[in-house]
């Protein structure tokens, strides 16, 4: 199973921690059975903190005027909305809420030209509040498509998360499908389209970061 590099940190700390705290448990503590129960628990949430940090190799099959979707989780929002940060016009708003089992990396769901990446601290109302768009920790990344145009994304923290990493910088290349960032422990993530996209999901359909073809734009 391949690991994002954003785990490498968090999973050799909590190895550390969970083999002191079993070290000291089966030290001091003389109740057998007890003993183990504690080592299954700390082995059950050290696999689980390993597989929250799990990174996929998912393969790109899109066209240019393809959009893929940025992360694994389920459709919440299709809807037009008008966007005030960036457009500053009316665009198509797709959401995808990742749970805390989806594979939380964040990958480029065009390939272009990073005009725009900025980050905003913000709130932690939960993640499919229609506010935390707006209100919520977030990054706004637009790319600008050499056939579509601009396609904003942007990364959303949610009650649960409390860290966003995004790669993106002002004037990268980036390929369609390519690791954009992480976001820890529970989120969404919302494109902004232009209007004249044609959708090719429906609200309560699974997607598959890199993989999941969720719309296209015509030209």
């Amino acid at each position: 199973m391949n690991l994002h590099k954003e785990g490498y940190r968090i999973i050799a700390w909590s190895l550390l921690v969970i083999l002191i705290l079993n070290y000291y448990v089966h030290q001091y503590v003389s109740v057998y059975w007890l003993n183990w129960i504690f080592t299954i628990v700390s082995l059950i949430a050290f696999m689980l903190i390993v597989y929250f940090f799990r990174f996929p190799a998912r393969s790109v099959k899109a066209k240019e005027n393809d959009i893929v979707a940025p992360v694994d989780g389920k459709v919440v929002v299709i809807e037009e909305v008008f966007e005030p940060e960036y457009f500053k016009d009316k665009r198509l708003q797709i959401s995808i809420f990742m749970s805390p089992l989806n594979v939380h990396a964040t990958r480029y769901p065009t390939l272009g030209k990073v005009l725009y990446s900025k980050y905003y601290k913000g709130k932690h109302l939960v993640a499919w509040h229609p506010k935390s768009s707006e209100l919520n920790e977030r990054t706004s990344i637009v790319v600008d498509n050499p056939v579509i145009g601009p396609v904003m994304f942007r990364q959303i923290a949610g009650a649960v998360a409390r860290r966003i990493e995004n790669y993106s910088k002002v004037g990268d290349i980036v390929a369609q499908g390519a690791d954009a960032g992480f976001i820890k422990f529970g989120s969404r993530v919302d494109l902004f389209l232009p209007l004249h996209t044609e959708v090719a999901v429906v609200i309560g359909d699974k997607t598959r970061g890199g993989e999941t073809i969720i719309a296209e734009v015509r030209v």
